[in-house]
């Protein structure tokens, strides 16, 4: 197979390097390498593949000869920066919230909807990482009729960037450090954990504000998982309702998913669909406390589908956990996955 003259834009983020990871990982066929940052980044090396690459600064002429650009650098430089990719030939797959809902780019979870790659005019998008975990979850389901989906999410810290990883550890640091003073030397002194980015302490806290409010009350993030399940699904009558909470964890988003369907769904059945679903791993035998968490997501590519019971309210109701490395499935390994379609790679579906 021929190599590609491959980019990864905001290589540096927590999300550019797990893109760097899976690209290492799955031997995608990359002839040369591109690392796109900001003008802080530049200068830094990275390693791949044994050999130290630069970072470059991310600039209007950084994509001559780009086949392939792996964008995760924040909406907004997508905008700008992802047209001029296009324009200089690449593909470009973005994991940002820029292009998402453009009726004209497709937005693919290669699990579910691969066919609508082919309809790129340049760009494809990365689904949000929570609609991405809650859909491996229910979509092996929908042939029983997807009704209504009403999601609550539990996310990592690290869904907001490499500085909240550090907040977190900072406060955690921070309660330890005072544990201690209190039980050596007697202190008594009250401590008031500082929010430096996020709007109150995460430590020991859950925030149910992710993103910015909207006047209906909801959240951009809840929004997004309305409107994003509708898209992939290409289902706009779906009902589907979210409540988006940040929870005091380094890494694995877990969601709640009460699913409603059009016929009558087992739990049993509904187990024995996804066991067959490819990225998808049952985890769920209560008897031996056996459900997903986050510390048994994190590093890997399958989302872990448990709790399975059946809603006794509804006539037709579901209830069902999903957890998933929201950098992995959630992000970086989607969009390579996506890349992978896109050059034929065998063992990509």
């Amino acid at each position: 197979m021929a190599g590609y003259h491959v980019a990864v834009v905001g290589a540096t983020g927590a999300v550019g390097q797990e893109m760097l990871s899976i690209l290492q990982e799955r031997s995608f066929p990359v002839q040369r390498l591109r690392l796109l940052a900001s003008g802080r980044s530049a200068g830094k090396r990275m390693l791949f593949a044994g050999e130290q690459l630069q970072v470059e600064e991310l600039t209007d002429k950084a994509f001559k000869g780009v086949e392939i650009a792996l964008f995760s650098a924040g909406a907004e430089r997508s905008k700008t920066f992802a047209p001029l990719a296009v324009k200089a030939g690449a593909v470009v797959v973005d994991n940002s919230s820029a292009f998402r809902m453009d009726p004209e780019v497709p937005l693919v979870v290669p699990e579910i909807n691969p066919q609508e790659i082919r309809r790129h005019r340049g760009i494809i998008a990365n689904p949000n990482c929570t609609t991405i975990i809650m859909l491996m979850g229910i979509y092996p389901l929908r042939a029983y009729g997807l009704k209504r989906i009403v999601v609550s999410s539990y996310q990592a810290v690290s869904g907001a960037g490499a500085w909240a990883i550090e907040e977190l550890r900072r406060q955690v640091l921070e309660w330890s450090t005072h544990q201690v003073r209190k039980a050596l030397l007697g202190a008594d002194e009250p401590l008031a954990l500082k929010a430096e980015k996020f709007p109150h302490p995460i430590a020991f806290n859950l925030i149910p504000h992710i993103d910015q409010f909207q006047p209906n009350g909801y959240t951009k993030e809840e929004i997004k998982c309305v409107q994003e399940t509708r898209k992939i699904l290409d289902d706009p009558n779906v009902l589907v309702t979210a409540t988006t909470v940040r929870v005091p964890v380094f890494r694995s988003h877990s969601v709640s998913v009460n699913l409603e369907t059009h016929r009558a769904l087992s739990p049993d059945k509904a187990r024995s669909l996804l066991r067959k679903a490819r990225g998808v791993r049952v985890f769920d035998d209560p008897e031996k406390k056996k459900y997903p968490m986050p510390l048994l997501g994190t590093g890997k590519d399958d989302c872990l589908v448990g709790r399975i019971r059946r809603d006794e309210t509804v006539p037709n109701g579901l209830w069902l956990w999903v957890v998933g490395d929201q950098l992995r499935k959630g992000a970086a390994l989607n969009a390579v996955q996506i890349a992978e379609e896109l050059v034929g790679k065998p063992g990509g579906r």
